[in-house]
């Protein structure tokens, strides 16, 4: 089975998010997803509680979709894509990034290790290469047709982007207004 690994902070989960993830559905890159979010490793001043974020990803679960509570708080990229191994051996890991990502993807730390992988990179502002790394098990999709969506907007309150039911769960528990 080839298991897509969406890694981020979703904070919080917008439509652009499930774009990514339907587009790479139905268009057979993968035939699962597994979206993985992020502790606050990196100490984002406005970043909600991880629990809060996973209960509004909840939304996004179906029979091909899933949500990882478990391997969140690996502050590395290839620690994580490791423990995954272990726990879906029989599965083939696809990291899923944006190519924004690619103009620093040689820093990563371990940068080898993660590109053993499949890497589904789609395309973000018109970035599609990076001469330093070896692609060879990168997979380019070019016609993805990206939402420029502002999270930091979402969490001031402008709420367009959003399901209805994560839009619905924001007021309810009054998340990010003291946060910006």
């Amino acid at each position: 089975m080839r298991l897509g690994i969406y890694i981020g902070s979703f904070n919080p989960p917008h439509l652009g998010h499930k774009k990514v993830i339907d587009f790479l559905l139905e268009n057979n890159y993968v035939d699962n997803v597994l979206i993985v979010p992020t502790g606050n490793y990196w100490n984002k001043t406005n970043i909600i509680d991880i629990n809060k974020r996973i209960e509004m990803l909840k939304f996004y679960e179906s029979n091909n979709i899933k949500i990882d509570t478990y391997h969140n708080n690996y502050p590395y990229t290839y620690e994580l894509l490791n423990a995954l191994k272990e726990s879906y051996p029989k599965d083939e890991l696809y990291l899923i990034i944006g190519s924004d990502n690619l103009e620093e993807l040689h820093k990563w730390k371990n940068i080898n290790e993660i590109l053993k992988n499949k890497i589904i990179v789609l395309r973000r502002n018109n970035i599609m290469k990076n001469p330093y790394i070896d692609d060879t098990n990168i997979i380019y999709v070019d016609d993805f047709d990206n939402i420029d969506i502002s999270s930091t907007e979402i969490r001031k309150g402008d709420y367009k982007y959003l399901d209805s039911n994560i839009k619905d769960y924001i007021i309810k528990n009054n998340l990010y207004k003291e946060n910006e």
